[in-house]
């Protein structure tokens, strides 16, 4: 019996260093000069933390997600995972090429919807999603177009609903990398521009790449007045 107890313990010691690293709730102090230097392939390490980004989003069976610039699906068939058969993924593109690959692709998940969108909306009515979902994607809207974009989510979310966002921190990146990538500053800006309100901004470790969940400002209800500062009684 004790033997098994030291043994749970021991391993509890050895492995806890180790959760240091891991992301959402664990501590920022370095404790390895090399626990945020990039590893994966270096094409999409962001998706190798996809049980991650799963745990963030929390869906749950029947969700609507509209998957913006889907690409190849990656993220469309790890979401459908979690919607259940009542659940929807509509994933948009932009090319007709991409949006058949998709159809092809994901014949065996019949919650994945592809379709061909505008550039600057998704064409879905309004408050039909529970998610509006940005991989790689945000840093390809129309210049000059982000905060316009961001205000058609907010209609096309529900009030309760969510935009999460992936991107490259262009501050990590180099060369034809770094092209592809947005701050994660000026995205804080114009989606508060747009009514979204940040909830979590975290740096998926090892990859360049952060993820950004925000909700709709309406949740927050009105301010109450400040009154009169009373002496002891200052903010921090």
């Amino acid at each position: 019996m004790w033997k098994r107890i030291s043994l749970l313990i021991l391993l509890i010691l050895v492995a806890g260093p180790a959760a240091i690293y891991a992301d959402s709730g664990q501590s920022t102090r370095i404790v390895d000069p090399n626990q945020h230097a990039p590893g994966g392939d270096g094409r999409y390490p962001y998706r190798q933390k996809s049980d991650y980004v799963m745990k963030e989003l929390d869906l749950k069976s029947g969700d609507v997600v509209v998957d913006i610039g889907a690409g190849d699906g990656f993220w469309a068939r790890q979401m459908a995972k979690s919607i259940g058969a009542d659940g929807v993924i509509h994933a948009s593109e932009v090319e007709q090429e991409k949006v058949d690959n998709m159809k092809e692709k994901l014949a065996d998940v019949p919650q994945v919807k592809p379709y061909l969108s505008p550039l600057d909306g998704t064409a879905l009515p309004d408050n039909s999603c529970d998610l509006a979902f940005l991989s790689k994607t945000y840093h390809h809207f129309n210049e000059g177009g982000h905060v316009d974009y961001l205000c058609h989510l907010r209609k096309v979310v529900k009030p309760t609903g969510r935009l999460c966002v992936i991107e490259m921190n262009p501050a990590l990146g180099s060369g034809r990398g770094s092209q592809h990538a947005w701050p994660p500053g000026l995205l804080i800006q114009q989606a508060e521009e747009s009514g979204w309100i940040l909830v979590r901004c975290e740096l998926m470790t090892g990859t360049n790449h952060f993820i950004a969940i925000f909700v709709q400002k309406e949740l927050f209800g009105p301010q109450p007045p400040r009154g009169r500062r009373e002496i002891g009684n200052d903010e921090n």
